[in-house]
């Protein structure tokens, strides 16, 4: 058996069949989700500075918890596991305990620039006392401290559709937009100046002639 009963179980192929979708992922099924880090999602995870943590406790109970930082803040260790420092100020720890009760963790990646997601089940770990791995995963000069380590083993992933998602822009992105607009005012700016200074010129010369004849 292939993963795809991790990402489709029992219960959804239940689900499809009785509402008619379930022949279209057949094909899908027999194929299996991708398992491994490929060149699009190691670009897809570069660009994120903000994702999603889903876990659940012992009995079930789901959390879902934001991760931030700088971009590509998701670290790609191999070619099945991705890992992130957790930052100090998190002083609930909940994700922390469910995962010491039930290492089950989903990553939801949404990139609204480009209307783009993907999701990735797996398992997850936590490690602490490990400097030489937080340190693999910080970007120095990031104003955050940390404290631990956590890996996440990629089990499935899949894009997802791009339906509803609303593009939306980070202040950065809308900086980097605005500072070519900008350039290219103060480009157009500086022509529209040449030329006024070059007709300027070149009236005050007509003016000349005409006074000398």
């Amino acid at each position: 058996m292939n993963n795809s009963s991790r990402v489709f179980t029992p219960a959804a192929r239940q689900a499809q069949a009785e509402r008619g979708s379930a022949k279209a992922y057949d094909q899908r099924i027999a194929d299996g989700f991708p398992d491994v880090v490929t060149a699009e999602l190691a670009k897809f995870i570069a660009e994120q500075d903000t994702a999603f943590l889903a876990t659940a406790t012992a009995d079930g109970a789901p959390y879902v918890q934001h991760r931030g930082g700088p971009k590509g803040f998701i670290k790609v260790i191999d070619d099945r596991t991705l890992g992130f420092a957790d930052f100090r100020g998190n002083r609930q720890y909940i994700t922390l305990a469910n995962l010491a009760d039930n290492d089950r963790a989903f990553l939801f990646l949404l990139d609204p620039a480009r209307r783009q997601r993907i999701k990735l089940w797996g398992r997850a770990r936590v490690v602490e006392n490990d400097p030489a791995l937080i340190e693999r995963l910080f970007d120095k000069g990031y104003k955050a401290r940390p404290e631990r380590a956590i890996l996440f083993t990629i089990e499935a992933w899949d894009v997802n559709c791009s339906s509803h998602i609303v593009t939306r822009f980070t202040e950065a992105e809308v900086e980097q937009a605005f500072a070519a607009v900008k350039a290219k005012v103060e480009e157009l700016q500086a022509e529209n100046a040449r030329l006024r200074s070059a007709l300027s010129v070149r009236a005050g010369g007509d003016m000349k002639t005409d006074s000398d004849r």
